[in-house]
């Protein structure tokens, strides 16, 4: 069947906080002008903010900027952090550091704590209210080459597909989208940001990425455990147990929620680590439970967070179109905040793709977008913090935070270290034989305050259509058994929060890789992790995946 198109001056793929902040600044901007600008963005969730997962505490300056009004036009911004505390956690205690200690940059006071992917859906409202035609469950599956090799769009992935490859009676072609310029905000791994950056080498010069995966979990707690306003973040144990590293936090908003995570970072060595598991057994904790007991579990998500920093951010412009937000990875790690960078990089991209269209052009790269990166607060944010994530990963937890903070610290005073570490290895090459390491025996969960993973996966909300080619593509179906068995235990089994991957008893004897694709929470850890780079996550049929109300 012929596939149908429709045309754009500028085309936004992925409908979070970057590609929304994008959308609303080219729509401000035309109105300020007086000029026509068409502005589409496509959404691979079934609704804006369905793949929305955030702690989230966010730094309003984006917000500030781009609707100053915000307050008065309604935006679901209302909890502001009254009590912010740092902890150590040993295996049965505690240890608060004094907040005169750490860094004026990891200050919570003057953010609010969120429900990201319901601030989302206001922006949805905002950007619609401005003439934004907005598309969720269309995927961004190919994208679209001119003759030249410029950018011309994006083709959404077709519906109706079997799992034998061949159409149903449900067949639908999916459409191309052309427009002048082509914004790719599809958040963290995004596949189509995976085929750009090969494509145009935007990674020549610049250290691997790094990534974590958070892990996150709504409760509603009982009215006297809950201190609205709360935020706490831990270090120490379990993680420490495990040798793995990253943090925890807690944020208590709204009427008696409680959002409490787990952010590990992927350089972990040990292949039977399991992040989920290390998760449960956090809040077992005397110091978090006694928060969550007699609370109930609303929702449960993960995905995978940027961690690189500066020295990781890709070139951003490409012939026909940019990259903003997570698809180009602006996370500050120590301040676990990156929608404010988000918004930023999506309104400065449209400042420059507006220029662009003012002065007749269409499908070249508009390197004023690299410069303004540069001296925006999105560089200046990322650089005073670019040494903490190598100190981590050379020094572990404990240390690599001491050196860090001592780096920021300096930062603040103007002195910071006259240079920056490098990341050297990317995360799927920090894992080590499964040799070298023993079993972790993790508790079995209680049901009250740990749990399992399909549990959690059922309250994920997650949903594919279950005839539909798998979304999780192996480039060798043989590596699982023949190289990742016998060499590191397969570790999909355990780094996938959402039991994807499974090793199972083959028919005839032996043992098989099993994926149940259905379960994927979009998390992409899969992709990062693998220690093959085997696994390579591309998009299901629009609208699959989870379905986060509130996250």
């Amino acid at each position: 069947m012929a596939r149908e198109s429709m045309e754009y001056d500028v085309l936004i793929v992925g409908g979070g906080p970057a590609g929304l902040s994008a959308a609303i600044r080219l729509k401000q901007l035309a109105a300020e002008r007086n000029q026509e600008v068409s502005v589409c963005v496509i959404e691979k969730g079934s609704e804006l903010g369905a793949h929305i997962l955030s702690g989230a505490v966010i730094d309003p300056i984006g917000l500030n900027e781009l609707i100053p009004d915000w307050k008065e036009q309604g935006a679901p911004v209302e909890t502001e952090v009254t009590d912010d505390q740092f902890v150590f956690l040993t295996k049965t205690g505690s240890y608060r550091f004094p907040n005169f200690l750490m860094p004026r940059l990891m200050n919570n006071h003057g953010n609010y704590i969120v429900s990201l992917g319901e601030v989302v859906r206001w922006l949805g409202q905002q950007a619609e209210a401005l003439g934004v035609e907005i598309y969720p469950g269309f995927a961004g599956a190919e994208v679209l080459y001119n003759d030249d090799g410029s950018v011309k769009g994006v083709a959404t992935g077709d519906m109706g597909v079997g799992k034998d490859g061949k159409p149903k009676d449900s067949y639908t072609p999916g459409m191309d989208l052309l427009a002048k310029y082509t914004l790719i905000g599809e958040g963290v791994r995004g596949s189509l940001a995976k085929q750009l950056m090969a494509k145009f080498d935007l990674r020549d010069g610049v250290d691997p990425q790094k990534f974590g995966i958070g892990l996150k979990e709504l409760w509603q707690v009982e009215p006297s455990r809950f201190k609205k306003g709360l935020v706490v973040h831990t270090q120490g144990w379990p993680l420490s147990e495990s040798g793995s590293s990253g943090g925890t936090f807690m944020y208590h908003f709204g009427d008696n929620l409680v959002a409490i995570g787990l952010v590990v970072h992927l350089s972990y060595e040990n292949p039977y680590v399991s992040p989920f598991d290390e998760f449960q057994r956090f809040k077992t904790h005397p110091e978090v439970a006694r928060y969550l007991e007699g609370g109930k579990r609303l929702t449960y998500g993960a995905r995978a967070i940027n961690e690189g920093g500066v020295q990781s951010v890709p070139k951003l412009t490409f012939p026909g179109g940019a990259l903003i937000g997570c698809s180009a990875g602006f996370v500050n790690v120590p301040r676990i905040k990156g929608s404010h960078n988000a918004m930023k990089s999506g309104m400065l991209a449209a400042e420059c793709a507006f220029e662009a269209l003012k002065a007749g052009r269409a499908h070249d790269e508009f390197p004023k977008y690299q410069a303004a990166y540069r001296q925006s607060s999105i560089y200046k944010d990322l650089k005073r913090v670019r040494n903490v994530k190598p100190f981590l990963s050379k020094f572990g937890n404990t240390i690599g935070m001491m050196l860090g903070g001592l780096d920021m610290w300096m930062n603040q005073l103007g002195i910071g270290l006259p240079f920056t570490l490098s990341h050297g290895k990317t995360d799927a090459a920090s894992t080590q034989p499964a040799a070298k390491y023993k079993p972790i025996a993790y508790p079995k969960p209680d049901g009250k305050l740990s749990f399992d993973k399909l549990s959690s996966v059922f309250i994920s909300n997650t949903n594919h259509e279950e005839n539909q080619p798998s979304h999780l593509k192996l480039k060798d179906p043989s590596i699982p058994i023949a190289v990742n068995l016998p060499l590191y235990a397969e570790p999909a089994q355990r780094y996938c929060p959402a039991g994807v991957y499974e090793v199972v008893d083959a028919d005839g004897g032996g043992k098989r890789f099993q994926i149940n694709a259905q379960n994927c929470v979009h998390c992409k850890t899969c992709d990062i992790k693998d220690p093959s780079q085997n696994i390579v996550w591309t998009v299901p049929q629009g609208g699959g995946g989870p379905n986060y109300p509130n996250m």
